[in-house]
C-alpha cells in the first residue's frame, strides 16, 4: 500500500476505516472482482414457487395470526436527492440556459404536455408566478421552459431535484397530494402492524433528515387517526465506515486538490449494516419509490402478506429442526437415517436448497453437520415478477466463488459477463425480475440476532469508471443489499403480480396509472 501520512491516517480515523480495510479495497480494484457463474435462471418449479388462490389465503391467514405476537419492521432505503429521476429534464434545462429556442424531446414533451396531471402541479404553479410573474400554463405557451424547470428542480423553488423522493408529492386525491412517504405509512398500516404500533425505519442523507422530520411532524398524526395505528418511526444514515476510496487507472490512491484521499459512498450495500441495527422478528423490504395509489393498494397489501405468510411457515420448520439437530448432539449425536434424508428432502423441496456431490458421501455426524449450518441462517422470501423489460436483475441459480452447489441469488446485469455467450443467454432468457419485495428473519431458533454482515459474499462487489471534474477515477460499490450482502441467506422466491411494482424511476413514470387516483 501506498505510505500513508499522518493526515491520512486521521482522515481513516474519522471515517472509521481501518487500514487493513482500506488496503483490501485497494487489492480489490487491482485484482477485481469476478463475474457470477450463471447456472440457470430461476422458472416456475424451479426456484419459483406459485400458489392457487386457496393457499395464498392459508399463508395470508398464517401472517396475521402470528403478526400479533412479533416484532414487526418496514425497513426502507431512501437516502439520495431524486436528481436522477429530473436526469431528462436537467438536460433539457441546461440547453435552454444556452439557447432559448431549444425543442424538447419526446420525454422532455409528455412532461409539459401532462404537467396538469402532476401532483406537484399546483405548487410548482405558485412557485413560476413567484418567480415569474406568469400562470405556469402561460409560461409553458410561451416555451419559458427555462423558468418552468428551474422553478422545478432549483432550491428557490420546489427544490425537487435536491429533495429524497421521500418528499416529492407523487399522487394527488380528493383532499390533497401526498409524498412518498405519506404512501408508505398508509401501505404499512395494512401489512406491518402489530398489536396496535406500526414500525418504520427510513434510511436518509444526513442533508434531509430534518426537511423530513418536519414533513412526517406534520402528517403523522392524520395517518395515525385514520389507520388506528401508533407509528414509531426511526431513520439512519448510511455509516462513514462503508465509504470506499476512489483510485486512478493506474490504482494508486485519487486525491482531491487540498491532497485528501477522495471516498465514495460504498452503494446500497452498506445498508446491510443498518438492517443489522434493527430489532425485529420480520423486516419488510422495499424501495421508496415502489408505491401505488390507495384504489390498487389491495394487491400489495395480499401479496405482502403471502410472502410474510411463506416466511413464517417455513421459518418456524427450520427452527423446529434445528432444535432436533441441538437435541440430538446433546444426546451424543447417533442419528438415523431417515431423519438425514428427511431433514435433507425438506432443504431441497421447501427451501430450495442444493447439496455438493460429496454431501452423500460423508459420515452421519458430517452430514447432520453440513445440514445444520445450512439451515442456521438468516432467511427471506422475495416477491418475483414477470420480466417485462425493466432495467435491472432478477434471480437465478448460481454457483459462487469457492463452492461445489448452486444456490438461489439476484443477480444484476453489471454481474454478468456479457462477453461470454452462454453467460449472456442465461441472462437474457430470465422470464422474472427483481422487484425489491423482501420479507426477512435475521433471528435464529434460539431467538439470537444473526450478525448479517457475516453472510456477504465480498467476491460480488464491482468496478466501475466515474469522472470527478473530468478526471478519470475508478469506483469500488460494495456487493447490493438484495445481491451479494444477502448471497449466503436462505433464500426463497415467490411469483407477485405486475401490480405489487410500480417504481418511479423517472418523472414520467407518475404519469403512468399506478400513480393516477
Amino acid at each position: 500500500m501506498e505510505t500513508l501520512s499522518a493526515a491520512d491516517q486521521r482522515q481513516l480515523q474519522h471515517k472509521g476505516i481501518s487500514q487493513e480495510a482500506l488496503q483490501l479495497q485497494l487489492d480489490g480494484f487491482k485484482t477485481g472482482f469476478p463475474f457470477a457463474r450463471l447456472v440457470a435462471p430461476a422458472s416456475a418449479g424451479n426456484g419459483v414457487e406459485s400458489f392457487t388462490a386457496e393457499e395464498m389465503e392459508r399463508y395470508r391467514r398464517l401472517y396475521r395470526e402470528k403478526s400479533g405476537s412479533e416484532k414487526i419492521l418496514k425497513f426502507v432505503p431512501a437516502s439520495g436527492a431524486a436528481t436522477r429521476m429530473f436526469k431528462s429534464l436537467y438536460a433539457f434545462w441546461q440547453q435552454c440556459r444556452q439557447d432559448r429556442q431549444a425543442a424538447p424531446g419526446a420525454d422532455v414533451q409528455a412532461f409539459f404536455d401532462h404537467l396538469p396531471r402532476f401532483a406537484f402541479y399546483a405548487d410548482l404553479e405558485q412557485a413560476v408566478l413567484k418567480a415569474t410573474g406568469k400562470r405556469l400554463q402561460e409560461a409553458v405557451a410561451q416555451q419559458d421552459y427555462a423558468s418552468v424547470l428551474e422553478c422545478l428542480l432549483e432550491e428557490k423553488g420546489l427544490g425537487y431535484g435536491h429533495l429524497p423522493k421521500a418528499l416529492l408529492l407523487f399522487h394527488r386525491y380528493e383532499d390533497g397530494p401526498v409524498t412518498a412517504l405519506e404512501e408508505h405509512l398508509a401501505e404499512a398500516a395494512l401489512y406491518a402492524a402489530s398489536d396496535g404500533v406500526c414500525r418504520l425505519h427510513f434510511t436518509l442523507s444526513p442533508e434531509h433528515k430534518a426537511a423530513f422530520a418536519q414533513r412526517l411532524g406534520k402528517v403523522l398524526p392524520t395517518y395515525e387517526k385514520r389507520y388506528g395505528v401508533r407509528y414509531i418511526i426511526h431513520t439512519s444514515e448510511q455509516k462513514p465506515n462503508t465509504d470506499t476510496v476512489a483510485v486512478t487507472p493506474d490504482n494508486r490512491i485519487f486525491r482531491d486538490p487540498d491532497g485528501n484521499m477522495v471516498f465514495r459512498p460504498g452503494g446500497h450495500g452498506a445498508l446491510i449494516e443498518n438492517l443489522n441495527e434493527q430489532e425485529a422478528d420480520i423486516i419488510f423490504i422495499k424501495n421508496i419509490d415502489n408505491i401505488t395509489v390507495s384504489s390498487l393498494r389491495a394487491d400489495t397489501q395480499a401479496y405482502k402478506e403471502l410472502l410474510a405468510g411463506v416466511l413464517v411457515e417455513r421459518r418456524e420448520a427450520v427452527f423446529a429442526i434445528l432444535r432436533q439437530i441441538e437435541e440430538i448432539q446433546k444426546q451424543g449425536g447417533a442419528v438415523s437415517e431417515a431423519f438425514l434424508r428427511e431433514t435433507e428432502d425438506f432443504a431441497r423441496k421447501r427451501l430450495s436448497l442444493r447439496f455438493s456431490e460429496s454431501f452423500n458421501r460423508l459420515e452421519p455426524a458430517a452430514r447432520l453437520e453440513a445440514l445444520q449450518k445450512a439451515l442456521d441462517r438468516p432467511m427471506r422470501v422475495c416477491g418475483v415478477v414477470k420480466n417485462t423489460g425493466e432495467p435491472g436483475g432478477g434471480p437465478f441459480w448460481v454457483l459462487p466463488q469457492g463452492e461445489e452447489a448452486p444456490s438461489l441469488q439476484i443477480v444484476e446485469s453489471s454481474q454478468v459477463d456479457m462477453g461470454n455467450a452462454e453467460q449472456k443467454r442465461i441472462f437474457e432468457t430470465s422470464v422474472f425480475f427483481n422487484p425489491v419485495d423482501l420479507i426477512c428473519s435475521p433471528y435464529n431458533h434460539r431467538h439470537d440476532k444473526f450478525n448479517l454482515p457475516q453472510f456477504i459474499d465480498p467476491q460480488t462487489a464491482f468496478i466501475s469508471l466515474k469522472s470527478v471534474q473530468g478526471t478519470d477515477i475508478k469506483a469500488m460499490e460494495l456487493p447490493g443489499l438484495w445481491n451479494g450482502a444477502m448471497a449466503r441467506w436462505i433464500t426463497l422466491f415467490v411469483e407477485v403480480p405486475q401490480s405489487v411494482f410500480t417504481p418511479v424511476k423517472t418523472v414520467n413514470d407518475l404519469l403512468r396509472a399506478q400513480h393516477q387516483a
